[in-house]
């Protein structure tokens, strides 16, 4: 992928020139972490008569609509909007029917977001000519647990999260296939269209290769950066990555492309090992192959994790990391397995994580 250039750049440092920016937020049972958001939002440099915040709640009912109604009881420029059917592809289609703005950026209730965020993201797609401008996931604990730093170091690792640009960093900016969240021109959505509701989850995959197939650019810039907060504790971890995994092969059935070659890592991984292990109940002589890929796959994991340790300096890595690993791999090629089973069965619809909330 070639690297991006700089266009002409028609950005003026006056309130003037600045375009109309709409921040659309999907939002569900997030008490704990919507305020913080919202701050960090009305916190940026962007002007605020330039700034609109639209919260589109999936119906929480955990006091996320409550705190919510207290900011918009201070601010005239943050609005509540209802998302009834509460998965996030919805939310963002009636946060763009609702919105006033020349630009849209969708940001995540989960996330918190530097001062210069807004700013930086409108400014680059005047700078960079890009349709859409993203920047970098920075993996941030939940909770301050060993498993849930060794979730948050496992994420940014190609191990955990292959060459996903927007996990595990990059060095300069690039043309990429996704960024973390986003921020669109809206002539975009004119040229392909919104985003595709039957798709609950990898909706944004799916988007962005719509608009690269129409001939957009998507361009990844390491200096935007937000805070992600991670999943806390191993079930979770667990749950998340087994529903990522089915919906890295369950878009198959709506005929969509949203994948790359590293959301099927894990299924080719878990497919070995059965197939291998199904082969050594008629062959005894496939048990090796079987136990060969276990002890390679062991071997690398080891590997990696004592190599992150080290960097760490932190000898709990050791015990913590391997494991998380292998939560990642082996429920996410779990979940792709189930995905492709749902796609050859009739009158199946996957309501996993993503496909109830937003």
């Amino acid at each position: 992928m070639s690297s991006p250039t700089k266009e002409p750049s028609e950005w003026r440092d006056t309130d003037v020139m600045l375009p109309l920016c709409s921040v659309i937020i999907p939002c569900r049972n997030e008490a704990r972490f919507i305020g913080p958001c919202l701050d960090s939002i009305i916190a940026n440099s962007y002007p605020k008569h330039k700034l609109e915040i639209l919260v589109v709640d999936g119906m929480s009912n955990d006091g996320t609509r409550e705190i919510i109604h207290s900011y918009v009881g201070q601010y005239d420029f943050i609005k509540l909007l209802d998302n009834p059917k509460r998965i996030i592809p919805t939310a963002m289609n009636i946060g763009v029917r609702h919105s006033r703005g020349d630009v849209l950026i969708k940001l995540d209730a989960h996330s918190a977001y530097p001062p210069h965020y807004i700013e930086n993201c409108v400014r680059k797609l005047d700078e960079y000519g890009a349709d859409n401008v993203g920047g970098i996931l920075e993996m941030t604990p939940r909770d301050d647990t060993a498993f849930g730093h060794a979730i948050a170091l496992a994420l940014a690792h190609p191990f955990g999260s292959g060459n996903a640009y927007i996990k595990i960093g990059s060095k300069a900016p690039r043309w990429a296939d996704t960024v973390s969240f986003g921020c669109y021109r809206r002539e975009v959505f004119e040229r392909i269209g919104l985003w595709n509701e039957d798709l609950a989850g990898s909706s944004d995959m799916d988007f962005n290769n719509r608009l690269r197939k129409a001939g957009g650019k998507i361009l990844l810039s390491p200096d935007i950066v937000t805070n992600y907060y991670t999943d806390a504790n191993l079930k979770a971890f667990w749950k998340h990555n087994f529903a990522d995994g089915v919906w890295a092969t369950y878009v198959l059935r709506m005929r969509s492309k949203a994948w790359r070659w590293r959301h099927w890592v894990p299924l080719y991984f878990i497919s070995s090992l059965i197939c291998s292990a199904a082969l050594a109940v008629v062959y005894s002589a496939a048990l090796l192959l079987t136990l060969g890929i276990v002890v390679l796959y062991m071997a690398v994991n080891l590997g990696v994790s004592i190599d992150l340790a080290m960097r760490k300096k932190a000898l709990r890595y050791l015990f913590t990391l391997p494991i998380v690993f292998t939560v990642r791999h082996v429920a996410h090629g779990l979940g792709a397995l189930f995905g492709l089973l749902l796609v050859l069965m009739p009158g199946q619809i996957w309501h996993g994580r993503r496909g109830r909330e937003a």
